[in-house]
């Protein structure tokens, strides 16, 4: 089994703190989004994972970080580029070399949960999620034998709750690469781009056989509010499963306390500090005179006398001050 992970956008929603950081990279409880992603489907799949094809930008500079995360699955990784925006269809191509064999493509700001079994018989799997309100989403049309037989764009007359969440699996990596060669050659764009949309079209078309598969949480990192939700989210499932220790052994406590859930990476010190619950708190940082809930904070950062909550802090920043909620990027300063 392959994955194809398309992360090559800038993540402008989820600023200042993928101005030195892609997104797929910013941690969710101690560990990169992607890192998630990837892990969430190995244990999805049940398969061994073969190879990562990562889709990024040259001047993220991330090549390193990206082949650690494809090794610790005992994957291969291959790090291709997409240099300028011309939609999924065309990031995916840019990847045309690993695609063959079984394939899962997945784009990198989505996590979820989910526990079911690849359906031998389908050509292809989409991971959909029930809705509330599916004309604000792209959902899928089934026929009677529960196959997938279009894809409809933010339907304003009901089709069907099942919005797709944007992981997709492919029993044939080729076929896709064929599909999507045909799109690229028909330079058929919508908004300047090329869409995996219609790359599937043509395999359904085909007749191909499209089922889906259902996920029980479907988490979003597209701004600072909802990548707090699935921090908390996130920390509350590990928490519950207990499949991973969360407090650092390594964390000095000078009368002070941690309210689980709450993930403490290392070298970490909490002077007269309340944290927790629902808090994210990254490696070599110092918490003194605070109270902190409901938030997530990176690496080497120094807070003092703070009162926090629903807040999100980046890399190696100084924090002494009284607000209540705060959105702050890598290297800033506050006095």
């Amino acid at each position: 089994m392959k994955i194809i992970v398309p992360m090559a956008g800038r993540g402008s929603r989820l600023r200042p703190h993928t101005l030195t950081v892609p997104k797929p990279l910013i941690p969710i409880v101690g560990k990169p989004i992607v890192q998630r992603l990837v892990e969430d489907i190995a244990k999805v799949v049940n398969q061994p994972i073969e190879e990562v094809a990562f889709i990024t930008k040259e001047d993220f500079g991330v090549e390193v970080q990206l082949i650690e995360i494809a090794e610790s699955l005992g994957a291969k990784a291959s790090v291709y580029f997409q240099d300028e925006a011309l939609g999924t269809g065309h990031a995916i191509m840019c990847a045309k070399d690993s695609l063959s064999g079984p394939c899962i493509v997945a784009y990198a700001d989505t996590l979820f949960k989910a526990d079911f079994k690849l359906d031998p018989e389908a050509d292809a799997v989409m991971w959909v999620k029930q809705v509330d309100d599916p004309e604000a989403y792209g959902v899928v049309k089934l026929n009677t034998d529960n196959h997938i037989v279009e894809l409809v764009e933010k339907p304003k007359e009901f089709v069907t709750d099942l919005a797709v969440i944007g992981i997709y699996y492919f029993k044939d990596g080729s076929a896709l690469k064929e599909s999507l060669q045909k799109v690229l050659d028909a330079n058929l764009m919508h908004g300047g781009e090329y869409q995996i949309n219609d790359g599937i079209k043509d395999l359904i078309a085909q007749g191909k056989v499209f089922k889906t598969g259902k996920v029980s949480e479907w988490m979003d990192c597209g701004n600072p509010a909802v990548t707090i939700d699935t921090n908390t989210r996130m920390l509350n499932f590990i928490h519950e499963e207990q499949t991973e220790h969360l407090v650092d052994s390594s964390v000095v406590l000078e009368n002070s306390e941690i309210i689980a859930p709450c993930f403490v990476g290392k070298n970490v010190k909490l002077v007269n500090t309340k944290l927790g619950p629902n808090v994210s708190l990254g490696n070599d940082c110092v918490i003194e005179n605070s109270i902190i809930s409901n938030s997530l904070i990176q690496n080497e950062t120094i807070i003092k006398n703070a009162k926090l909550v629903d807040s999100m802090i980046g890399n190696k920043v100084s924090y002494d001050a009284n607000y209540t909620k705060v959105s702050i990027g890598d290297y800033s300063k506050l006095d």
